[in-house]
């Protein structure tokens, strides 16, 4: 199982990890803003993850680390 840790206070919400994922698990956080000011990406359910990377890959930031 994979597990992925973001840096949300980095996040500025552009969505492009949420684009690239497979399994369609990264979302925008619609209910927290960080300190940006910026919707942060979370996941909906880690146990689905793959641990593809995509997410990270696409990431211009790289405010996600995935672990397999």
């Amino acid at each position: 199982m994979a597990k992925l840790t973001f840096k949300t206070d980095n996040c500025k919400g552009c969505g492009l990890c949420v684009d690239a994922c497979p399994k369609n698990l990264l979302l925008l956080a619609q209910d927290k803003i960080n300190k940006k000011g910026h919707h942060p990406v979370e996941i909906s359910n880690m146990d689905e993850c793959i641990g593809c990377a995509s997410c990270a890959v696409m990431c211009p930031d790289c405010i996600i680390k995935v672990e397999r």
